[in-house]
């Protein structure tokens, strides 16, 4: 069993060896981050730099277009989440006004967001204010860790625009990669003498 595992690891590390595999690597491991799972892309981005400078610029664009693919998937995720919420609602609320298990028929739909009921009172209120406040803009902030993700599934759950919200998205989180790829090439001859 450990031999098996251990064959497993090595072939698995070999598989997404950054030098052999590169730039399909790094879109992988940035579009898995930019979902909710707890990743950071960072550390693939300036490695595979690290070991071929020259590849920067794709090295960013590709680890952007990752990261943005996966805000967009935690958009939708939002937007669906949101969606099933209300037909959870309603068919809560069908099931209470009708005892014997019958479902009314339908009425006219609600007419947008203020006719829908709030599913987290105060702060579902205060959030939604502050996103429709500043909009789609907001998601510039979506490369922040720990608020980066659940503010692309807020914007979903909103239903901002979702191509404005793609796009500054997009900026924010390639601003991020150029400034930390940058900084961490700067200053890594200084950084790994200390090791």
């Amino acid at each position: 069993m450990e031999f098996w595992l251990q064959s497993s690891i090595h072939t698995l590390l070999a598989l997404f060896a950054l030098p052999k595999v590169g730039l399909p690597a790094i879109f992988l491991v940035s579009l898995i981050s930019a979902t909710l799972l707890p990743m950071g892309s960072e550390p693939a981005v300036f490695a595979y730099v690290q070991i071929v400078p020259s590849m920067f610029w794709p090295a960013v664009l590709v680890a952007t277009a990752g990261n943005t693919i996966g805000g967009a998937i935690s958009y939708a995720m939002g937007a669906g989440a949101e969606a099933a919420w209300h037909r959870w609602r309603a068919r809560r609320a069908g099931a209470a006004a009708s005892p014997d298990g019958i479902d009314p028929p339908p009425g006219p739909p609600a007419s947008g967001p203020a006719d829908r009921p709030s599913p987290g009172g105060r702060w579902h209120a205060l959030i939604s204010r502050w996103f429709h406040r500043f909009g789609p803009p907001a998601l510039l902030l979506s490369w922040l860790p720990g608020i980066g993700d659940p503010l692309c599934a807020v914007a979903g759950w909103l239903r901002l625009p979702f191509w404005p919200c793609v796009l500054y998205m997009a900026a924010g989180k390639c601003l991020r990669y150029v400034i930390l790829t940058a900084t961490l090439m700067q200053a890594w001859p200084w950084v790994s003498t200390w090791f």
